[in-house]
């Protein structure tokens, strides 16, 4: 019991430490040594050996896509590549359509590879000079923003390059395309929801009377920099907020075809490399020591959006050769807002890692193993509990899957589940309660369309809760009666 006990002290403290604006990259070996102290473990040896190696496995498998996925929306930004397509959804979709064009707009950038927050900082404006002109309330912003950023094409799209698509590949053998058929259902079920209940938060504004409101946005540079936006802001995604402002601008954007090129790279070289180069690679040597003795199953995942991102980085750079006036500012400030979010996230890993290996784990595992329904119920409950209190949906699965991936792998060979089944299940069911009001990127959401909790946070529920739970029952009960498709 007291094992136990040292466990839940120790996860209270990160969490409300890390509320606080505290960084967990203090917080969480803190939060690890109690919860080991309290069941009289090695605590040094936890430290260097138990937190440490987990962490630094997180960051060898997982920290390329950090780095890429940085400096590509980095780069999509400064060129104002990002801006030119939030730009041609304004003129296509135009005022009428404002929550749609937003939504659109949100979803094709992130879809391609560009950093949620990179998204929150252009988007952010473009919402504002649309929800005015429509005179639609102010606080439905984020909820808009949020439906198109944060829902389907983080978790649910095939090929996703988000890396909480990526997470569960080392742990299943799968691809970033895992269950394709079953993650175009689950986006269905989350954009038409999410849309249902914007249209029908507009509806009742409008019957009101309550139209934009004043006000006027939030300065996004100094959003960036709030010290408590950015430690909570940096466990929740892969780009460090303060890196936004920083940079060399370009004056015009490029044309929309353009600005569309290097998305489109990154989802055709993903497939391709997942479908048709990686699988006819002679890999045996990666049994060797020398490479960790793993299998492509294990990597290839990872391969394919490693060499996705990287081919939509010169195809920036290509396209857009004198829009940078120093291109080494944005290179620098990209790759640099790369390190917080990564080194964060590895920490929170750590933390599960002691966790898991302390004796009174047995009981929190034998009780989610316990979860009626099957080895699906119990992943998708595990990964949105573990979300939940850490605030992040990639740092949750991570724990899950490093504590029960194998469990569940080996429940699956033996109920005949596809491991692709798995990973969708775990990534839906980790961006669910991960928009809990103390996640990162809810707050920094909030902070840059210039709304309160109060104000703003019930429809971003609805959208990216809500709306996420509905997809993850539907996509868990189709996968029990027709497998993965």
């Amino acid at each position: 019991m007291l094992g136990l006990a040292g466990i839940l002290v120790g996860l209270a403290l990160l969490i409300a430490f890390a509320y606080r604006g505290w960084s967990v990259l203090l917080l969480a070996p803190l939060a690890a040594l109690v919860a080991a102290a309290f069941a009289s473990e090695p605590l040094l040896a936890h430290w260097t050996q138990t937190f440490m190696g987990s962490a630094s496995r997180f960051l060898m498998q997982f920290f390329p896509i950090f780095l890429l996925g940085a400096l590509f929306g980095k780069l999509m930004e400064d060129t104002g590549s990002v801006g030119a397509i939030a730009e041609a959804m304004t003129r296509t979709l135009g005022p009428r359509r404002a929550v749609m064009a937003v939504v659109v707009a949100g979803a094709i950038v992130t879809y391609g590879g560009v950093s949620l927050f990179v998204a929150f900082f252009v988007l952010a404006p473009m919402a504002e000079a649309l929800f005015r002109a429509a005179d639609i309330p102010r606080r439905l912003m984020p909820a808009a923003i949020a439906l198109g950023t944060s829902t389907f094409t983080m978790s649910a799209l095939p090929g996703t390059p988000a890396i909480q698509n990526a997470i569960p590949m080392p742990f299943f053998g799968t691809t970033p395309f895992a269950a394709p058929g079953l993650g175009i259902v689950a986006a269905i079920i989350m954009l038409g929801f999410g849309l249902g209940w914007l249209a029908l938060a507009e509806q009742r504004a409008r019957r009101r009377g309550e139209g934009f409101g004043p006000g006027l946005m939030a300065d996004v540079a100094g959003a960036a920099a709030d010290d408590t936006v950015r430690e909570r802001a940096t466990v929740a995604q892969s780009f460090d907020p303060v890196e936004a402002p920083r940079g060399d601008r370009a004056v015009a954007g490029p044309p929309a075809a353009v600005a569309f090129a290097p998305l489109v790279v990154v989802v055709a070289v993903n497939l391709v490399m997942s479908l048709l180069v990686l699988p006819r690679l002679d890999t045996a040597f990666l049994a060797e020591p020398r490479w960790g003795e793993t299998s492509l199953a294990a990597v290839g995942g990872v391969w394919s959006v490693v060499v996705a991102l990287a081919a939509a980085i010169v195809t920036v750079l290509v396209l857009n050769p004198k829009r940078l006036a120093t291109p080494r500012t944005s290179i620098d400030a990209g790759v640099n807002a790369s390190v917080l979010p990564a080194v964060s996230v590895a920490s929170l890993v750590g933390f599960g890692a002691v966790v898991a290996a302390l004796p009174a784990f047995a009981v929190v595992r034998d009780w989610v193993l316990s979860i009626g329904g099957g080895p699906l119920v119990s992943l998708a409950v595990s990964t949105n509990i573990l979300a939940a209190l850490t605030g992040s949906a990639s740092g949750g699965m991570t724990i899950a899957l490093d504590a029960l991936g194998a469990i569940y792998l080996g429940l699956a060979a033996v109920q005949g589940i596809d491991p692709a089944l798995l990973h969708r299940v775990a990534v839906i069911g980790a961006g669910t309660l991960d928009s809990l009001p103390h996640n990162g990127a809810v707050v920094t959401l909030l902070a840059v369309c210039g709304t309160t909790h109060r104000e703003g946070y019930l429809d971003i529920v609805m959208v990216a809760i809500v709306g996420a739970i509905v997809a993850l029952a539907a996509v868990i009960g189709l996968g029990t009666v027709f497998g993965s498709f």
